[in-house]
C-alpha cells in the first residue's frame, strides 16, 4: 500500500483519487531510496510506472523540507513536448491538495507566456532542453538553488541529440541537488549523462529487452507499400480494437497513409514532427476521448503518448533499432491490459526484423492473411552446391 511508503496525508489522498490502488514494483524500490536523498539510476520498462516514482518522493521532501522564499526546486528535463504535457498533468494532480505550483515549458509555445510563467516561480518545471536552455541563456530562470534535477527517458534525450543541451543546463544547476536518471533503455551513449550522478543506486526492475507477456508480437510479410497499405486496411477492419497506433519511419508516409484510412471511412489522425503545437495537442485528446480512433506516427510519439485503451499497435514500417521498437509497442499491454503489435515485414525489412529479435531474445509470430497473400516468403536459405566438396576430391593428373 502507498501508506506504507510513509507519505503524507495530502499525497494519499491524490494517489487515491488518481485510482492508484498498490505500487508497482519501481515505486517500491524507488520511492524509499529517494526520500533518503539519494542519486537513482531507474532502469524499468515503459509502462512500469516510472512517473510516479519520481513525483512522489519530491513532493513529499518539498513538503517537509523548508526550501527557498522563492525559486525552482525541482527540475524535469524531458525529450519530447507530449511526454513534457502529460508529466505535467500527472504531477498538477499529485499536487493538487499540497499548494505546490507546477509549469511546463517546452518548444512551440510563446517566450512572453513561458517568461509568464517562470515570473510565478513554479516550484516544480517540467520542460524540453531547447527551450529551458534558451530561457537559462537570456536570465528567465536560475537553478542555482535546484534542489531535485529528473532526467526522464535519458535515452531519447540522447538519441535525439539533447545531451549537450542536458550537459549545459546541469552546469547551472546547484552541485548539492539530488539527481535521478530514469530510462527504460540504457544504450552506450547514455553513460555520457550518468556523470552527473554522485554514487547512484541504481533500480532495475526488468529488462527493456524481455518480451512483454501482456503483449502478443506478429509479424506478416508483405509483397511492398501498396501491399503494405491493404494489410493494414484489413487489419483495422477485422481486429477488434479501442485504439490503434501505426508507426512509420517518415512523416510523409504518416501523412499518406492518414489520407488512405480517411478514404476508406477510418477515424484517423496523424502525429510526426512538422505538425504544429496547437493541433498536436487537439489531435491527441482526440485520440484519447475516442473521436480519433487510428493514429499514424513517427516516432515522436513512440515516447510520451499516455492514452489508455491502445490495444493494438502496428508498425507499417519496421522500427530502425532494438529500443524503439520496444518503446513502440509500450504503448500497447500497459497497467495489466492486454495489447497485439503486429509488424508488417517487406523484402527489404526481413533483416530488421531478425536483427530486433536477435537484440531483444524474442522470436515474432509469422502470421498469414489469406485473403492478402504475399509473393514474398522471406529470404532463400542458400543450398550447398558440393562444388568444394567434389573439387577436393579431384585426381590428381599423373
Amino acid at each position: 500500500m502507498f501508506a506504507d511508503l510513509q507519505l503524507d496525508q495530502r499525497l494519499l489522498k491524490s494517489v487515491d483519487k488518481l485510482g492508484f490502488e498498490t505500487p508497482t514494483p519501481v515505486q517500491l524500490q524507488a520511492i524509499p531510496l529517494a526520500l533518503q536523498g539519494r542519486d537513482l539510476l531507474v532502469n524499468a520498462a515503459t509502462g512500469s510506472g516510472k512517473t510516479a516514482a519520481f513525483l512522489l518522493p519530491i513532493l513529499q521532501r518539498m513538503i517537509t523540507e523548508k526550501g527557498e522564499r522563492a525559486g525552482t526546486r525541482a527540475l524535469v528535463l524531458v525529450p519530447t513536448r507530449e511526454l513534457a504535457r502529460q508529466i505535467g498533468k500527472e504531477c498538477e494532480k499529485l499536487a493538487s491538495y499540497c499548494g505546490i505550483k507546477v509549469g511546463v515549458i517546452t518548444g512551440g509555445q510563446e517566450f512572453k507566456m513561458q517568461r509568464a510563467l517562470l515570473r510565478r516561480d513554479p516550484e516544480i518545471i517540467i520542460a524540453t532542453p531547447g527551450r529551458t536552455l534558451e530561457l537559462v541563456k537570456e536570465g528567465s530562470t536560475l537553478f542555482s538553488a535546484l534542489e531535485f534535477l529528473v532526467l526522464d527517458e535519458a535515452d531519447r534525450l540522447f538519441e535525439m541529440g539533447f545531451s549537450e543541451d542536458v550537459l549545459a543546463i546541469i552546469a547551472t544547476c546547484n552541485e548539492a541537488r539530488q539527481t535521478m536518471l530514469l530510462s527504460a533503455t540504457l544504450p552506450a551513449g547514455v553513460r555520457r549523462l550518468l556523470q552527473v550522478l554522485r554514487a547512484p543506486v541504481r533500480v532495475q526492475i526488468n529488462s527493456a529487452r524481455e518480451q512483454h507477456e501482456a503483449i502478443k508480437q506478429q509479424f506478416i510479410l508483405a509483397d511492398d507499400d501498396k501491399h503494405k497499405e491493404k494489410l493494414l486496411l484489413w487489419l483495422l477492419e477485422n481486429e477488434t480494437f479501442e485504439r490503434a497506433l501505426v508507426f512509420c519511419n517518415t512523416r510523409d508516409q504518416a501523412t499518406h497513409l492518414c489520407g488512405v484510412m480517411r478514404y476508406r471511412d477510418q477515424r484517423a489522425g496523424y502525429l510526426h514532427g512538422e505538425v504544429k503545437q496547437d493541433v498536436r495537442n487537439s489531435t491527441i485528446t482526440a485520440f484519447r476521448e475516442g473521436k480519433i480512433k487510428v493514429l499514424i506516427a513517427s516516432d515522436v510519439a513512440s515516447r510520451g503518448l499516455d492514452v489508455k485503451g491502445i490495444d493494438l499497435v502496428i508498425n507499417f514500417d519496421m522500427a530502425r533499432k532494438g529500443d524503439d521498437y520496444v518503446h513502440r509497442i509500450g504503448r500497447t499491454g500497459r497497467a495489466g491490459e492486454q495489447g497485439l503489435a503486429v509488424a508488417l515485414i517487406g523484402p527489404t525489412e526481413w533483416n530488421l526484423k531478425a536483427s530486433i529479435e536477435r537484440y531483444l531474445n524474442v522470436q515474432l509470430e509469422s502470421r498469414k492473411v489469406k485473403e492478402l497473400s504475399s509473393t514474398y516468403k522471406g529470404p532463400k536459405k542458400l543450398k550447398s552446391s558440393g562444388k568444394a566438396a567434389s573439387t577436393s576430391k579431384r585426381k590428381k593428373k599423373p
